[in-house]
């Protein structure tokens, strides 16, 4: 009867969390039109710190005791938003980015990767190191508004299925900041019954961090994306997609850390190295400017293998 309840709870948390995506998005769009700003920057930073923020109260409330379950958000939610989110919205819709995103966005990415396997290789991500990815990661987001201003970027599709007049400022960022409250708390409703139901049938914090919390704080950003999309929004949807993964390393390791340091086990150096795996996938994919469907369901089946591989452990 309690598993019932689990999964039931389990579904009005995505209910949510569709909802709360569909707010965000289109306060975003409208602020995006309103400040100039191109709608990869806004996908990067404010929809990406919004949807991030399932992955950041989970990854708080596992610091400490649970260092296992938090790098194993991390770890998974990075490889589940590129194997199934960028996988299942290409597709259901052919997506592509400019030049800048493909040399610059996504390197970045795969280098802040790789400065975290290095902070890792001491078996430990101190609290000296979390500062360190705070401060790098308050250094980005100031980087990429700067750069935005001074290419004076606009986004492509930004205007193409827009309405021709924007919301007033105030209610496009009140849209976005329910659609945050929103994810939040169907992120919670579906993280907390997800690893109720799983841990009634005994598995371990990491592969629960890497399986159920990781699919479970992703869902944000796979429905913010998928929604971005069908509005013509791509930059949105993939930059969402680039920013949260380079937020879940910089602010949910960054200040899970910060806060009582996170030990490494041994066994997280091969998922790091099949994070990293999964984002090169995504620049050699995106090196034609295009993902279709087909690269889409290869991302898709290699992420499926990975989670069969991963609970078979």
């Amino acid at each position: 009867m309690e598993t019932l309840l689990n999964g039931a709870l389990t579904g009005v948390g995505i209910a949510l969390l569709c909802v709360g995506g569909h707010f965000l998005v289109e306060g975003g769009i409208h602020v995006a039109r309103r400040l100039g700003v191109s709608g990869l920057v806004i996908g990067m930073t404010v929809v990406a710190y919004g949807t991030s923020t399932p992955e950041l109260a989970a990854s708080v409330a596992a610091a400490g005791e649970h260092g296992d379950m938090v790098l194993g958000n991390v770890i998974g939610s990075n490889i589940a938003n590129v194997g199934m989110v960028i996988g299942i919205a290409a597709m259901l819709a052919a997506l592509a980015v400019g030049r800048r995103t493909l040399r610059r966005e996504i390197p970045i990415m795969v280098g802040f990767s790789a400065l975290l396997v290095g902070l890792s290789v001491d078996g430990a991500v101190s609290r000296l190191d979390g500062a360190v990815l705070i401060a790098i990661l308050c250094a980005f987001t100031a980087y990429t508004f700067w750069q935005s201003r001074r290419a004076k970027v606009e986004s492509e599709h930004m205007g193409e299925h827009a309405p021709a007049k924007t919301r007033p400022f105030p209610v496009s960022v009140g849209m976005m900041g329910m659609g945050v409250g929103l994810l939040y708390v169907g992120a919670i409703l579906t993280v907390d019954n997800a690893v109720a139901i799983a841990e009634s049938f005994g598995i371990p914090e990491r592969i629960i961090g890497i399986t159920v919390i990781a699919i479970g704080t992703s869902l944000p950003e796979l429905i913010t994306s998928v929604m971005a999309i069908r509005k013509g929004q791509t930059d949105i949807g993939v930059g969402n997609i680039i920013g949260s993964n380079i937020y879940n390393i910089l602010m949910i390791t960054g200040v899970a850390a910060a806060i009582a340091g996170i030990s490494v086990a041994p066994a997280v150096f091969t998922d790091y190295t099949i994070m990293i795996l999964f984002s090169v996938a995504l620049f050699t994919a995106f090196g034609s400017g295009r993902i279709g469907r087909k690269t889409g369901m290869a991302l898709t089946a290699g992420y499926a293998a990975y989670l069969l591989s991963t609970l078979a452990t």
